[in-house]
């Protein structure tokens, strides 16, 4: 949100009171307590009918500073609150007669004693950003009172994350609500807003705000990231760090780790597709045709029309479709397929649980106490209240009973449509709500998933989120167009998404809105089949490869397999995301900080920590992509290229740029048929480039996410031995060039 009119004034209906001077503190064990007037104190005088700003630092997690600014601290607590880790570590208060230092592990924060008012964030003895004078203020605009900061940025320095953004990757420039919103994939608008940003530097920072939080990134002042809430208070934490992955890491350390989806979830996932007309035979045609076809499938997805038309949810399915859907179930199970139905928080009124839901109080309520409804999705539709533990039981109660009939996971749909004209059963703020129904919604059905089925099998495929949201993966894209413009801002999305602490991701394999067309179809199944998870999904269009042309089922065929036979590396990396709150599918400056050209790549990742994906978006088959410094291979050809500089190539379908990182250990299994299979057995582990003295060890996990075994390569005066601890004896060894 915009304050000021140019640098220099005021809008109109604005007032500012902003922190000038350090006029007191107090110093306890854990916590530095600032005073702060908004006017220059030179007399006695200057202390009355003034504004005094109060900021709070404390440390919440080693490395990490929270600073609470406050004008009027007495308000009601509001709910709902971010679900933190804090374990509040021993810090370190230091004084002397020019400055105060608070110190938490090797980041710190230091205020001078005089002169206009700053905070001066370090890591390390290196200093990350600034608050200056007049940064922290409380500010009232045409009567609403909000509180602001504003924190330096340097010359060349970037910013990214924010959730899952389809605008610019580099957010420098944007100004930016975080405030969830059902708007596809071609606007500003987004379904997963993360008020966690990541610089260039390598430091975070978190505003613990799960309402609407308005940034202003080098927007209203050039040299500043500027955030503002409604109220009387903000919070934010600085998360000291000097890599943008140790900023991840210790952002998931506060906010939950991603959970560790099953290894069936990174198979092909197909889906009846939105409004497409289908019954039980369809189902059964596309999944046969697909096996048929020996394209490798895992999941199969039964969109909103399994349910009778304006009774979304009822969570029954249409017997006129489907007569007898506990058989249906049963019959895809021996394929050795999984089963999604899609669901949504959403009870239409035409639904039998409408009245139900209604009758008992599980319904959000209106400001006259009546039931808040609307027709916009469904014709009269409420809204489940997840704060009401007996409407969050009956609600997971009709999930089970699916489960029971052989239903093995959910997409989440929707959750962004959140209404702020409403009363909630636990009297949480509307406001706070929006976005944090998300969490409350994805949080209740994944944890009947862990119950029901085990911690290890639970999934999602959820489009709504908050900051938290990634501890219940995978979460999709949302609803793009049918061009390449819409799979590169997906990318984008997808890459804004990961560095704001979210591990998996998929998107709509061919796009969502409109035609696919046979060659978008390839395109985007070659980015689909390398990304975290895969699904082919559409609003009107079936999307089986043999509607489009012959070599479209080539296609489909050679990048699942591909993908299936890469389930060694991609679980370990999977595991490892699980772990440290890495992402699978990696911006490249996560990899490759120091080098300036990452920075702004958007079109390129690396998935997991070896492999480097750049998809083809021209109908052409041309594609420009850059390589950091070193050696890599390319995974289909074998050839070597050089890094440090930009390609420009031509590929037709059955080929992309896909090339291994030099001094990588690429394990590949042989099984072709499904993702869920014994990672120890019949591997072939390549060995890329070890060039310089070392020893590196590389775990492999089975499916269950545990370690299995472990590679060792030494190398030395240019012999390479590879140790294999745990693998069976029909390991392959490969030394690539």
């Amino acid at each position: 949100m915009k304050f000021i009119n140019g640098y220099w004034l005021l809008q109109d209906g604005v007032t500012q009171h902003a922190a000038t001077q350090l006029y007191d503190y107090r110093i306890t064990s854990q916590k530095l307590t600032l005073f702060l007037p908004t006017i220059p104190v030179t007399n006695k005088g200057n202390t009355l009918n003034g504004t005094l700003i109060t900021i709070e630092i404390t440390s919440p997690r080693t490395d990490m500073i929270k600073i609470t600014a406050y004008h009027h601290k007495g308000g009601l607590p509001q709910y709902p609150v971010f679900q933190l880790n804090q374990d509040f570590p021993p810090v370190t208060i230091e004084e002397n007669q020019q400055q105060i230092c608070f110190v938490s592990g090797k980041t710190s924060v230091v205020i001078p004693k005089s002169g206009p008012f700053a905070m001066n964030f370090y890591y390390d003895g290196h200093k990350m950003t600034s608050s200056s004078n007049h940064s922290t203020a409380y500010l009232c605009k045409d009567g609403q009172p909000y509180m602001k900061e504003e924190l330096s940025l340097d010359v060349g320095e970037q910013i990214y994350g924010l959730g899952e953004r389809f605008t610019a990757f580099v957010k420098n420039g944007q100004s930016v609500d975080i405030w969830n919103e059902d708007g596809g994939t071609c606007s500003e608008q987004a379904y997963k807003n993360i008020p966690f940003y990541i610089s260039s530097k390598g430091y975070g920072v978190f505003v613990n705000h799960p309402e609407r939080v308005s940034y202003e990134i080098a927007s209203e002042k050039v040299n500043r990231v500027q955030f503002s809430v409604e109220g009387e208070q903000i919070e934010y934490i600085i998360i000291g760090a000097n890599h943008p992955q140790n900023a991840l890491i210790r952002y998931t350390d506060l906010t939950g780790k991603p959970a560790l989806p099953p290894a069936w979830s990174f198979g092909l996932w197909l889906s009846t597709s939105f409004l497409t007309n289908y019954d039980e035979s369809t189902v059964m045609e596309f999944i046969d045709g697909m096996l048929q076809r020996n394209i490798p499938l895992d999941v199969f997805h039964f969109d909103c029309c399994w349910m009778e038309e304006y009774e979304w949810c009822n969570f029954i399915w249409n017997r006129k479709t489907f007569p007898n859907p506990k058989r249906m179930l049963e019959n895809i199970h021996k394929r050795g397929l999984k089963v999604c139905v899609w669901i949504n928080p959403y009870i239409g009124q035409k639904s039998p649980l409408f009245d139900e839901g209604m009758q008992h109080g599980y319904f959000v309520k209106n400001q006259q106490g009546g039931i808040w409804q609307w027709d916009l999705w469904q014709a009269g539709m409420a809204l489940v209240d997840f704060t009401n533990p007996d409407a969050t039981a009956w609600y997971l109660s009709k999930l089970e009973a699916l489960l029971d009939m052989g239903v093995d996971c959910f997409k989440t749909d929707f959750g962004e449509r959140i209404p702020t004209d409403v009363v909630y059963y636990d009297g949480s703020d509307p406001k706070k709500m929006h976005n944090y129904y998300s969490f409350l919604y994805n949080q209740a059905v994944y944890k009947l998933l862990q119950t029901k089925c085990g911690k290890g099998e639970a999934v999602l495929f959820a489009r709504s989120a908050t900051a938290g949201g990634q501890q219940f993966p995978v979460h999709w894209g949302g609803d793009c167009t049918s061009q390449y413009t819409s799979m590169a801002e997906s990318l984008r999305g997808g890459l804004s998404f990961a560095l704001s602490g979210f591990g998996f991701w998929s998107h709509d394999i061919g796009g969502f809105e409109d035609g696919c067309t046979p060659d978008i179809y390839k395109r985007w199944t070659q980015f689909g089949l390398l990304s975290s998870h895969s699904r082919y999904h559409s609003s009107g269009e079936y999307k089986v490869p043999w509607i489009y042309d012959k070599e479209a089922v080539d296609v489909c065929r050679t990048f699942t397999q591909l993908k299936i036979n890469l389930m060694p590396y991609l679980y370990r990396c999977a595991v490892e995301t699980s772990q440290l709150g890495i992402p699978m599918m990696r911006p490249m400056l996560l990899e490759f900080p120091e080098d300036e050209t990452c920075l702004y790549l958007d079109r390129q990742y690396m998935l997991g920590d070896s492999l480097l994906v750049a998809p083809i978006f021209q109908s052409s088959g041309e594609v420009s992509y850059y390589l950091p410094q070193g050696n890599w291979t390319n995974l289909f050809t074998g050839e070597i290229k050089c890094g440090g500089r930009w390609y420009r190539e031509t590929y037709d379908y059955l080929t992309m740029p896909l090339l291994v990182r030099q001094d990588s250990v690429l394990v590949m299994g042989a099984h072709q048929s499904f993702a869920d299979y014994d990672y120890t057995k019949q591997v072939m582990i390549h060995v890329y480039g070890f060039q310089n003295p070392q020893v590196k060890t590389i775990p492999i996990y089975n499916s269950k996410g545990q370690q299995a075994a472990t590679i060792t390569i030494d190398c030395k005066d240019g012999d390479i031995h590879v140790i294999c601890d745990g693998l069976t004896e029909e390991t392959i060894i490969i030394h690539e060039p």
